[in-house]
């Protein structure tokens, strides 16, 4: 099913991640998404690689049009109300009073289409003490609590890819799928709210639980130890990693497949709890066997004695892993000025089918023309 949403039209005011990422998954839902950009440079994530159609853009803006608008202009707020007169959802992730200011209030989009869905993603919410605050991934990150889960105290620093980003336009989507629902049973349209900081802590909920029930404060450590989640680095120098939860076959077989059975009889280690509770000196005991063997004999010895194991695959090996390709996780669209590039299916497989694969993420103004002839707008 490539075209679930193949009647929904969206207008995205979305720049960088957050809103880009929820109209993109609406998009591979098969949704219209029109992204309205700044004529000055549109979407700051354009120029990241120094150019108008950076890796950063595409990777969060297939399948949609885009059309210039300066909404400070008056002609340009004209054609943007012109747009949602037609639309079905509305979608933006400016700062909370922006829409406000330029003339989009509740009751102004209320006036122009009662059957809109507007979406509006903020750092920090449309009121309370933060409200006016910049906000970015590791902004949300840290106030979330879920930094502190994720850094070293004596070694601070940040690593890795976004999240906070990447988990509020999720919720967007989500939001924006449930009031299209209640649409079709009311006919109403609906504003949906949603913030960063909201959305990190919802995408966290162990931690809070872990210390309102038994006043336990998470730390980096806290999931893995409990969970027996490990890294180790090989004799050639690549990394495996294994998680071996509190099923006892899994123990059991890792064991045996790194052949050490005096673990079996030392006391540190003789439960899920123990194993827990001396979390690092497992790790450091196991890490030096691991230094006998390259990763590929580790891969083959544990995939033998079915532990749950892979190796920690770099970029360039995750296009190459063997059930990635066999999943077809990646594929190859043309754009007539950009040329060929890889995109990512979605990860949402209906009735056996992908989404859309025919938009790569459009150059600024592609569609600029067309959809001012279909609208009529300036």
């Amino acid at each position: 099913m490539k075209d679930a949403l193949s009647d929904v039209l969206v207008i995205e005011l979305g720049t960088v991640l957050t809103a880009p990422l929820a109209g993109m998954m609406l998009a591979d839902m098969g949704a219209r998404v029109i992204k309205v950009e700044h004529p000055e440079g549109g979407d700051p994530f354009r120029r990241h690689a120094g150019k108008l159609y950076s890796p950063h853009f595409i990777a969060y803006n297939r399948n949609k049009e885009s059309i210039q608008l300066d909404l400070r202009s008056e002609q340009g707020k004209a054609d943007l109300e012109k747009l949602l007169a037609k639309a079905d959802v509305l979608l933006d992730n400016y700062r909370a009073g922006v829409m406000q200011r330029l003339g989009f209030d509740d009751d102004k989009l209320k006036s122009l289409n009662p059957r809109l869905i507007h979406c509006s993603i903020t750092g920090f919410g449309s009121d309370g003490p933060y409200r006016n605050r910049p906000c970015y991934d590791a902004v949300a990150m840290a106030i979330s609590g879920v930094s502190s889960q994720m850094i070293d105290p004596e070694r601070p620093s940040l690593n890795g890819p976004s999240l906070s980003d990447n988990i509020t336009g999720m919720y967007a989507a989500y939001g924006i799928l449930a009031a299209l629902h209640k649409r079709s049973q009311t006919g109403e349209g609906a504003r949906v709210e949603v913030s960063m900081l909201e959305a990190s802590i919802a995408f966290s909920p162990e931690g809070f639980s872990q210390y309102n029930r038994l006043g336990r404060v998470p730390n980096p450590l806290s999931r893995v130890s409990v969970s027996q989640s490990y890294a180790f680095r090989c004799a050639d120098g690549r990394l495996v990693s294994v998680h071996l939860s509190s099923v006892e076959k899994f123990w059991q077989g890792f064991i045996a497949a790194i052949e050490r059975p005096d673990l079996l009889e030392d006391p540190r280690f003789k439960s899920p709890v123990d194993r827990a509770s001396h979390y690092l000196e497992l790790a450091d005991t196991v890490g030096e066997t691991f230094q006998t063997r390259t990763r590929t004999e580790w891969c083959e010895r544990l995939e033998a004695h079915d532990v749950p194991f892979a190796p920690v695959n770099s970029v360039p090996e995750v296009l190459e892993d063997p059930q990635v390709k066999h999943l077809g996780v990646f594929y190859e669209v043309e754009h007539p000025e950009q040329g060929t590039m890889t995109a990512i299916h979605r990860p949402v497989r209906i009735n056996g089918e992908r989404g859309p694969t025919e938009k790569a993420a459009p150059a600024l103004g592609e569609h600029s023309e067309s959809i001012r002839a279909e609208f009529g707008l300036s």
